[in-house]
């Protein structure tokens, strides 16, 4: 999604927020009182997402993980903001019976594209960071076969990996084991570098 902030927007509160936007006909991310009109993506983009969201559901069918796609919310309860990642997962009780929003996310993936990929990798990630049930956080590139996996470890601290043509990607907090090739059927994209 292409963020494109507004200073015609008014300061919202979070009560606020949420009425407001579910009058709208467009997704809006809310940060700090700032809102910001979420816009469509490329046709790689959304089938990226697809196939990392039809290979999540079905590793985790019969699982209490839930799959959730770019409309559905998280909100990070220590800064109030409220974010659509491309696909989120979570298998906390609370969550379940969400409407709007979840709370309690373990796996955030966000696809990248030019305009979103530094804020995707800085001041969203940070924003996600502050979730304490979130343990990985992937990036996935539209214009290359390569996804970077963040992983909290035992002691808080988030690990990197990246991976390319060819690997094989485990995310431990759905246990789940898959060519990252799966991630791009159906598009043409370079092979990274």
């Amino acid at each position: 999604m292409t963020i494109s902030e507004n200073e015609h927007f008014p300061q919202f509160t979070p009560v606020e927020y949420l009425e407001w936007e579910a009058q709208q006909e467009l997704r809006h991310e809310f940060v700090d009182g700032r809102i910001s009109a979420m816009t469509s993506e490329s046709v790689e983009h959304d089938r990226i997402t697809a196939n990392f969201s039809n290979m999540l559901q079905e590793h985790l069918r019969s699982s209490v993980c839930r799959v959730f796609n770019s409309n559905v919310k998280v909100q990070t309860l220590e800064s109030n903001a409220f974010c659509y990642p491309d696909i989120s997962v979570s298998g906390d009780v609370q969550d379940r019976s969400a409407n709007n929003f979840i709370t309690h996310p373990c796996l955030i993936v966000e696809v990248l594209s030019p305009s979103t990929e530094a804020y995707d990798r800085g001041e969203k990630f940070a924003l996600y960071r502050q979730v304490t049930t979130l343990e990985e956080y992937v990036l996935v590139s539209t214009d290359k076969i390569e996804l970077d996996v963040y992983q909290r470890n035992d002691l808080g601290s988030w690990e990197f990996s990246s991976y390319e043509a060819g690997d094989v990607v485990e995310l431990k907090s759905v246990n789940f084991t898959f060519e990252i090739d799966r991630v791009y059927e159906d598009l043409v994209v370079e092979i990274g570098e």
